[in-house]
Formats: C-alpha cells, sequence, structure tokens
C-alpha cells in the first residue's frame, strides 16, 4: 500500500458492502465497537442514504478500492444539541497506519466546520491507543471517562470521549448547512481537493 495516492470522495450506498465489510471485524472480534452482530451491507446503505442529507460521509480509496471511512452524525437529538456532531472512523486492518485516517477527518473537520458546526466528539473504548493518538492528532481533547459503561466479549468497558473546537465565540449561530446543499458548493469541492 505504500506510495499509493489515498483519494477522498463521497459515500454512496454502492459503497456499503466494501463498509460493511471494513466494519464487521471490529464488531465481531474487539470491543472499539459496541454493536454486537455486524450490519449487513443493506443496513449500511441505508445508514449512508440517512446520514449523507445533513453530514458528511466519507470514503478512502486507493488503487480504486475502498480502505476506511469517516463521517460525522447528530450528537443528540435535541434540538439545542443541532450544532454538534459525533466523529467516527474505521479503516481497513490492511491500511492502517499510513494516513488513511489522518486524511479522512483532515477532510472531515474543515468540512463540518465550513457547514457551521461548533464541536465534535468521539467516543473512544478504552484502551485504544491507536484511535486516541489519531483523534488527538487532529486536534481533539480528553473531556472524561465513561466507567464501565458497556459489556462486551465478556468484560465492563470504559469509553473516553474528546472534543475538537470547530469554532469558537459568543455570538448566536446559524444553522448549520445541509450537507445536501454544502457538498454541492466550490468551498466543498476545495476542501475534498
Amino acid at each position: 500500500m505504500n506510495g499509493e495516492e489515498i483519494d477522498l470522495r463521497v459515500a454512496e450506498p454502492r459503497d456499503a458492502g466494501a463498509i460493511a465489510a471494513i466494519y464487521a471485524p471490529i464488531v465481531r472480534e474487539t470491543a472499539i465497537s459496541f454493536e454486537t452482530e455486524p450490519p449487513s451491507a443493506e443496513a449500511m446503505a441505508s445508514r449512508i442514504e440517512t446520514i449523507l442529507p445533513s453530514h458528511p460521509w466519507l470514503v478512502a480509496e486507493r488503487a480504486g478500492a475502498v480502505v476506511g471511512y469517516a463521517y460525522a452524525g447528530e450528537h443528540q437529538p435535541r434540538a439545542a444539541y443541532r450544532w454538534s456532531v459525533n466523529f467516527t472512523a474505521y479503516i481497513d486492518a490492511a491500511a492502517r497506519r499510513v494516513g488513511v485516517g489522518r486524511k479522512l477527518y483532515g477532510a472531515l473537520a474543515p468540512i463540518l466546520r465550513a457547514q457551521g458546526y461548533r464541536s465534535a466528539f468521539a467516543g473512544i473504548t478504552l484502551p485504544n491507543e491507536a484511535s486516541v493518538g489519531l483523534h488527538e492528532m487532529v486536534g481533539f481533547t480528553p473531556l472524561g471517562v465513561y466507567k464501565e459503561v458497556g459489556f462486551k466479549l465478556g468484560a465492563w468497558r470504559d469509553v473516553g470521549w474528546w472534543r475538537l473546537a470547530l469554532s469558537e465565540g459568543p455570538e448566536p449561530p446559524a444553522e448549520p448547512t445541509p450537507f445536501a446543499e454544502f457538498r454541492l458548493t466550490p468551498a466543498f469541492q476545495a476542501i475534498l481537493g
């Protein structure tokens, strides 16, 4: 994989099989995700279609194959939270530690900033040095730990929470621009490169 270009683009439902294949071993074999059954390709396609109107979902490709993905979604459903998002990224095992996650997050944060979001949050099952390292490398700062919040693979699991400031200032915010609208702008094209 070294030396091959990493290309980013917006996810499409046709990517659901590749995305599900990246995610399935993480669900089955690790406590990184608190899902206990890997979602099907159909379920992933539905998730992509649900998220894209409001938030970005990006895929990273190398030599035409999807090797990772990252997306943002609503932090909480109540209205006052609408300027906050959660970040998520998963990278294929064969493509880890070569910059795929960094490139995905390097595009995701500016997109969300341009859409008008204020804060991005990431929940990380602990321990997970690689994920903590990625998030802190792109500017996330630790907030705290939910102790023994999930039970998976025979043990209680802690989840640490990190925050990335996307904007600052006391002024009242404008409504976030829906991703379906923002992705049609030159600003989006400039970020994605």
